[in-house]
């Protein structure tokens, strides 16, 4: 293999696996196996492909059954607080179980029942329980496949196993994408959910091909040796932390901003395009993740080189420009080529995100605790975002909608620039040579 995805040697081989898993095992001690390796690439490889088909594509499958835009941004308001509600608890438990792979397989099956409920049954209160179904359920996933993922390759490899992990997701939003595009556009906006049911196949799969044996669970979720449980798992100890708040309401403001802009976008286009709605929004998708595919693994090796705070500030720099170009166009075209400027803040944000998150909780056991605070507190402003564009939209306008979230983008950025420490402690491995 070349490029992102190039392994040295021995990495293609398993590791002595009869020797204790330990805390801190980096890039030379770790008891990764090629197996484990690949089954987390599949399986961020196909939760895109699951998660994908009840994102931005609802809206338009809502659109097309006659939904106006504040009864759309209310039901997604409506999976995102289960989703925000979840989401911190979801943190804890990562932290706390040791059967990680099997919290992943529940949160895959509820997901599928949801997706399925929406094919079945597209009227308001089905949905908003499919929705709250599918919220509480994707709520596991972040904070889980990351605890994996840093179980399975130690400390040191963690940043460029992030970078991986963003490429794979990104490789399968990609081919979710285009499938469902495809599938919209062929078949029927319904068959979309069912696509999101057959996934779930591949994805238990690949969850399978992970070894539990593998997880180191002390560092699974962030601690040392020796580290108390007392410790652990205390939302007290997250409010002390003033670069955790400052960097907590920076990603609220940055994903309130973000949130709405591809529904809208979405909701947008269908009008007057009918069925040909699902070819552009799948256009949209595609160039977003084919943009993240190529700038994952780079932003995992430039958070080590650069520092943290740098590659933040790109990523929401962007954002504010890409609200204001969607109100200077109307052609399909130029507002597909806008999404390039998604890709590039989604990349970096991805994956820079949680390597700050990681880095202000090292050694204290509540790495996936924090995360999943984070999360929520980012979904509130993704909620709020949904709900509030939508209403602002119905009143006033695709315009007046999309130069609000350019304006706290905005607002983002300079909170950003003034305010957040770097939080890269400068201790590195050589990244071309890890395997991960």
């Amino acid at each position: 293999m070349s490029g992102p995805f190039a392994m040295t040697a021995s990495a293609d081989t398993d590791v002595d696996l009869s020797r204790p898993a330990r805390a801190g095992d980096g890039a030379y001690g770790s008891r990764a196996s090629k197996r484990s390796l690949r089954g987390l690439d599949g399986l961020n490889f196909f939760l895109a492909d699951v998660q994908s088909g009840v994102g931005p594509f609802l809206a338009i499958y809502l659109a097309g059954s006659e939904w106006n835009e504040q009864t759309i941004g209310i039901v997604l308001t409506g999976g995102g607080i289960a989703g925000i509600i979840a989401q911190t608890p979801a943190g804890a438990l990562a932290d706390r179980v040791r059967s990680k792979r099997a919290l992943i397989a529940c949160g895959v099956v509820a997901l599928a029942l949801g997706a399925l409920l929406i094919a079945v049954t597209p009227a308001f209160w089905p949905v908003l329980a499919a929705q709250t179904l599918i919220g509480v359920s994707s709520s596991v996933f972040g904070p889980t496949v990351v605890a994996i993922s840093l179980g399975v390759v130690g400390r040191q490899l963690f940043d460029r196993r992030q970078g991986r992990n963003q490429t794979f997701n990104s490789a399968g939003n990609v081919v979710a994408a285009v499938a469902m595009g495809l599938i919209g556009y062929f078949l029927s906006n319904r068959g979309i959910f069912f696509f999101v049911v057959a996934f779930t196949i591949p994805t238990l799969w690949a969850l399978s091909r992970i070894r539990s044996s593998e997880i180191d669970y002390e560092v699974a979720r962030g601690s040392d040796d020796g580290a108390q449980d007392a410790n652990v798992s205390h939302i007290a100890a997250l409010l002390k932390d003033r670069p955790l708040l400052i960097f907590l309401v920076c990603a609220v403001l940055f994903h309130f901003a973000n949130a709405a802009m591809l529904p809208l976008l979405g909701e947008m286009l269908s009008k007057g395009h009918g069925r040909a709605s699902m070819m552009f929004m799948s256009a949209c998708v595609v160039t977003t993740q084919v943009v993240v595919t190529l700038l994952a693994s780079w932003s995992s090796i430039k958070a080590q080189q650069w520092g943290r705070k740098p590659l933040l500030l790109i990523a929401f720099g962007v954002l504010p420009v890409r609200g204001v170009l969607y109100t200077l166009t109307g052609a399909t075209s130029s507002l597909v080529a806008i999404q390039i400027l998604d890709g590039i803040a989604a990349a970096i944000f991805g994956v820079v995100s949680v390597l700050v998150i990681a880095d202000l909780t090292k050694g204290t056991g509540r790495f996936n605790l924090t995360l999943g605070a984070v999360t929520t507190a980012v979904g509130i402003g993704a909620a709020l975002s949904q709900s509030i564009a939508g209403g602002i939209v119905h009143r006033f306008g695709y315009h007046a909608g999309f130069l609000l979230l350019a304006a706290v983008a905005a607002a983002a950025f300079m909170l950003l620039w003034i305010a957040m420490p770097e939080t890269r402690d400068g201790k590195h491995c050589d990244v071309r040579s890890a395997a991960v």
